[in-house]
């Protein structure tokens, strides 16, 4: 178990005890990559310094954020400073390196990666906590899907969740491959492994071929 502290200005120092699972491991991850992604977005639309540095702290936490609040939790960056330290950390790579700010082919892997994260990271920590296997699975979507839903709102662009690919599909996908892999007493590192790749590749194989859900077609209805 790591210990890691915050300083309260007029207060002593205040050590949490924070075991570095592979929960915690797979939170700090996803967070950094949809920070960095988020970061991307908000320098390409032009935004400034403090945008981007918003920007990347709603794209990065709102999900895990909202997943606790729906398992009475407080928000891990409430006391983790490592998630911080990943938001920040990312916001600086986007300055440093603000030459290329367009969301191309490497940021999308990212995103993929952190969508696989994320995931992961939202069913184990419900299984965790003792909820059904369908609650289960929401809460791994909800904690992947939401931040983008967010940034993309904020940033006045098409949500990618609403209106192309298969986002929610490929996590949903690997959230009941978690699930289901767990019902047979298989380890959470196997059950994340093989419910991540199953995110990457469901996404991988509708960008690549352009699948996505049906859409309602106005021509469609008849008057």
């Amino acid at each position: 178990m790591k210990l890691f502290c915050s300083f309260v200005q007029g207060s002593p120092l205040i050590a949490y005890p924070v075991p570095m699972t592979l929960l915690h491991i797979l939170d700090l991850l996803s967070t950094f990559v949809f920070a960095l992604v988020g970061a991307r977005v908000a320098a390409d639309k032009g935004l400034d310094y403090g945008g981007i540095a918003f920007i990347a702290g709603i794209a990065s936490v709102s999900g895990g954020t909202l997943r606790n609040i729906f398992l009475g939790m407080r928000p891990i960056w409430v006391i983790d400073i490592w998630i911080i330290a990943s938001v920040l950390a990312a916001v600086i790579i986007t300055l440093v390196f603000r030459r290329v700010t367009h969301v191309g082919k490497t940021l999308l892997i990212m995103d993929t990666f952190g969508l696989a994260v994320a995931t992961m990271s939202g069913t184990q920590l419900a299984f965790e906590m003792d909820v059904t296997w369908f609650a289960a699975i929401l809460l791994g979507v909800i904690t992947a899907v939401t931040g983008g839903l967010l940034r993309d709102v904020l940033c006045q662009v098409e949500p990618v969740l609403l209106h192309r690919e298969t986002i929610g599909t490929s996590s949903m996908m690997g959230a009941f491959t978690f699930v289901a892999l767990h019902q047979f007493s298989i380890g959470d590192n196997v059950c994340a492994i093989v419910g991540g790749a199953v995110v990457i590749l469901t996404r991988i194989v509708s960008i690549q071929f352009d699948l996505h859900l049906p859409k309602f077609s106005k021509q469609s209805v008849r008057s």
